[in-house]
């Protein structure tokens, strides 16, 4: 670029110029250097700022591509995020789920033993009756043909007592 612009001769001083008149062709010469100077200027703002255009061109480009290799990557861990939290909900249902599961069936298990216990207790209390209450009868029958007597009795069951009633009927 520098070869194709000429560069300006040094000016004479100022005071030179006034003092010393000037010839027709030295005026045209002065005239055509700072002409030539003047485009010379002017072209070289011109390249500085096309220069300048171009430089933030590249830069906004750069920056575009740059704020979109960015917005992929946000993009990419945004996915990988949502997909981890799912995963974990997901765990964390199933820990839940058995967790409940195993509440339950505990509870079935204490119920069904409790409910067995109770069982074997009522059971255990009602042969204990049956076995007094054969004991009476037969005691009662070995004694009933000599007095004559009815033995009527009455038996309640409840959780925690044996209710027991014999009456003696005579005839």
């Amino acid at each position: 670029m520098g070869a194709l612009f000429v560069k300006p001769k040094p000016k004479v001083h100022q005071q030179a110029k006034t003092t010393q008149p000037k010839s027709k062709t030295s005026l045209v010469s002065e005239d055509e250097d700072e002409i030539i100077q003047r485009k010379y200027t002017l072209k070289k703002k011109i390249v500085k700022n096309k220069k300048k255009a171009a430089i933030q061109v590249q830069a906004w480009w750069r920056g575009t591509l740059v704020r979109r290799v960015l917005l992929h990557a946000a993009l990419r861990a945004w996915v990988i995020q949502c997909w981890w939290r799912l995963t974990l909900r997901r765990i964390l249902e199933k820990k839940r789920r058995k967790a409940l599961i195993d509440f339950s069936n505990m509870e079935r298990a204490v119920v069904t033993l409790q409910s067995l216990v109770r069982m074997w207790r009522i059971h255990w209390r009602y042969c204990q009756v049956l076995s007094a209450i054969y004991t009476i009868q037969g005691h009662w029958k070995y004694h009933n043909c000599q007095a004559c007597s009815l033995l009527r009795g009455h038996c309640l069951i409840t959780t925690t007592h044996l209710q027991f009633h014999i009456e003696i009927i005579d005839h």
